[in-house]
């Protein structure tokens, strides 16, 4: 959320930027917010001036008291309650407007970092940079659900009828390795200095609010029936929420935090879910890292979260790339992105598994998180990036360590988790 001092100073700047993110249906919406801050201001000036008023007339009021001039002092009150009965249609109008300008200024969108390309959508993202090379065997590589079922490691037809589509069931070494990825990336994060965090899986709607827009709120949170909470999608959201409300010192910055968690999203919209496989599931696990900082250094931060990102999946012998996401396809709060994506031999193509986002202060904002400093309390800047989401890297592992024989190689970071295990065999 913008500050509305900041709109009202830069209204086209503002409104240039709704273009850019291809949103012309909200530019109306800084005229209206706006003239919903002007009508606020005056209501404001009109309520500061009466107060004034009642002061001096209490004033007089007492005065004409001593001196026992009773109905003029009677008269002066008459006007005091006058006074009175319009501060509470002023309060009641204030408030109304106030709520009707949070309500606008929610939906605009965050002002876009310079050197975001300008797109409609994810089709023009663009690619920055490739780490590793992509790898085609001579052989065929099967679909990694299949791979999964013929080393006894995957039921999906189970999990559709105990929970339907989008859910699935891990088993055996292919559950365990699914358990290492996520144990391996808890304590490469550890290892960069990161905090680990285990954070609740549940948050209530003024959280949800302040971490996300309302399009991806509606389609992607799941919200408890006859409860004001709902499942967490991913681990930044309560982990953002921790600081809700929050003054934190200066000198205590920047917090860094790597959290676990499983998440949960409806995966409504043009996507879809995966019927036979597991890229894209109502259920998987994710480690996060999530920081906050002074703005200054929030660049600094996001250029190093993503480098993280893809030091991990190189250690695990997995190619990928850095894809800069353009305006079309930032969400609303969101100042710059990158995906992170894993090559793919059996496609022969690059998927997401990882994102990484600066926020700037739009969820300070919301939240009321806000640093200490000697010239008073300022909201701080917020990031988020993926360490590792899986099952999505499990089928990037699976796909570049898939052996002729069937089998899987287990890189070398991943066998002490997997209780010295150098590959997953068939028959094993």
């Amino acid at each position: 959320m913008l500050d509305i001092k900041f709109v009202r100073d830069n209204k086209e700047l503002v409104k240039e930027n709704i273009k850019k993110k291809f949103q012309d249906h909200k530019l109306k919406l800084v005229d209206e917010v706006i003239y919903l801050d002007e009508k606020i201001r005056k209501l404001k000036l009109e309520g500061d001036n009466l107060r004034k008023e009642r002061n001096n007339i209490s004033n007089e009021i007492g005065i004409l008291m001593r001196d026992k001039k009773i109905d003029e002092a009677n008269d002066k009150k008459q006007k005091v309650v006058e006074i009175n009965e319009r501060l509470i249609s002023i309060e009641k109008d204030e408030s109304e407007l106030l709520a009707q300008l949070k309500e606008k200024m929610m939906v605009i969108p965050q002002m876009i970092d310079d050197s975001v390309p300008i797109g409609k959508d994810d089709s023009e993202n663009v690619e920055i940079e490739r780490f590793g090379e992509p790898f085609v065997p001579n052989y065929e590589i099967p679909y990694h659900a299949d791979i999964c079922e013929k080393l006894n490691g995957l039921d999906k037809d189970s999990a559709g009828r105990t929970s339907g589509n989008g859910f699935y069931y891990l088993l055996g070494d292919i559950a365990r390795l699914h358990e290492a990825i996520i144990a391996y990336a808890r304590d490469f994060m550890i290892n960069k200095g990161f905090t680990y965090c285990l954070p609740p899986f549940m948050i209530r709607s003024d959280v949800v609010t302040g971490v996300m827009s309302f399009a991806e709120m509606e389609n992607m949170m799941y919200k408890i029936e006859g409860e004001d909470l709902y499942l967490i999608g991913t681990s930044e959201h309560s982990m953002i929420g921790k600081f809700k409300g929050q003054i934190i010192k200066e000198e205590d910055l920047p917090i860094a935090m790597t959290s676990y968690s499983p998440c949960f999203r409806k995966e409504v919209g043009a996507h879809g879910l995966e019927e036979r496989g597991l890229y894209r599931v109502h259920q998987f696990e994710k480690q996060e890292m999530v920081v906050l900082c002074k703005p200054e250094d929030a660049m600094d931060w996001y250029n190093k979260m993503w480098k993280y990102t893809v030091e991990f999946f190189r250690s695990l012998d997995i190619p990928v790339r850095q894809l800069e996401c353009c305006s079309g396809d930032l969400a609303d709060l969101k100042v710059k992105s990158c995906d992170v994506e894993a090559w793919s031999p059996r496609q022969q193509k690059y998927f997401e598994v990882g994102s990484c986002s600066t926020l700037g202060d739009a969820q300070a904002r919301r939240l009321g998180i806000r640093m200490k400093t000697e010239s008073g309390n300022e909201f701080l800047s917020t990031l988020n990036n993926t360490v590792v989401a899986s099952p999505r890297g499990l089928i990037a592992l699976i796909e570049n360590n898939y052996m002729e024989d069937g089998s899987i190689k287990i890189p070398k970071v991943l066998q002490p988790y997997m209780g010295g295990k150098e590959k997953i065999e068939v028959n094993g």
